[in-house]
């Protein structure tokens, strides 16, 4: 009997929180706060325009080893480990898999994500294949991947091996629950004890560029108004009272 660990989940309004704010200022943010770089590097978007963040279920791959692992797709389907990391899945959760940037096997295909999907899933990160990718894109999950495959997941070098521990994906190192940020820039890994601290700050940031913003659009000076200068902070201030958020 395999048994694997669920994780511990942030509230899911900060997961809300940091998807409004996006990948973009998130790293920033981020690396304002000494986390030089947050972003998974490889899985790009094969759905644009979706925007999601939650609480990360990771799935581990290593290299292959035939007398250790069954070779079929469907052979004792209880021992493979992919299936899993979906047997966790919550509404509001991502999945984050380490494939070690294997282009070769599919990580998942269309059965999977249809599960995960109705599990109430937002997405995958993937530093690795899919599988079934026309169907996989018309699911309505948020897709991160290096590329796509027609084999599947233990067909050539890499076995699924672990569920729910720290993983390097893209390089990048996520833990269990830790908050992604995913959207058409990439996916950004937000530690959860540093998710106020980051939100708080990125609204601040919003604000001040939504007025910049406004003032660029107008014509303004780009080195009076982005960054912010203290020259201009003052008009800033005043803007900020006119709209009732002072």
């Amino acid at each position: 009997m395999v048994e694997t660990h669920d994780i511990v989940r942030p509230p899911a309004e900060l997961s809300a929180a940091l998807a409004a704010i996006g990948s973009a200022t998130a790293s920033g943010e981020l690396s304002r706060m000494g986390i030089r770089s947050a972003f998974i590097r490889g899985p790009v978007t094969v759905t644009p325009g979706v925007r999601v963040a939650g609480p990360a279920l990771t799935l581990q791959f290593l290299p292959k080893r035939e007398d250790l692992y069954p070779v079929d797709e469907y052979e004792e389907p209880e021992k493979q480990l992919h299936r899993h990391v979906m047997y966790h899945a919550q509404p509001g959760d991502m999945i984050v898999v380490d494939a070690r940037g294997d282009m070769s096997s599919g990580v998942f295909g269309e059965m999977m994500l249809t599960y995960f999907k109705g599990r109430g899933g937002l997405g995958v990160v993937i530093d690795g294949c899919l599988r079934d990718i026309g169907e996989a894109k018309q699911l309505g999950l948020g897709l991160w991947i290096r590329g796509a495959t027609p084999n599947f997941h233990a067909q050539t070098g890499i076995v699924p091996a672990a569920v729910n521990v720290p993983v390097a994906c893209g390089g990048t190192l996520v833990e269990p629950g830790d908050i992604v940020v995913a959207d058409d820039a990439g996916a950004v890994v937000v530690a959860v004890k540093l998710a106020p601290a980051l939100v708080e700050h990125a609204q601040e940031h919003a604000e001040w560029e939504e007025f910049s913003r406004i003032r660029l659009s107008e014509g303004g000076d780009l080195r009076r108004y982005y960054p912010l200068s203290e020259e201009a902070r003052p008009e800033y201030e005043r803007w900020r009272a006119e709209q009732g958020r002072a």
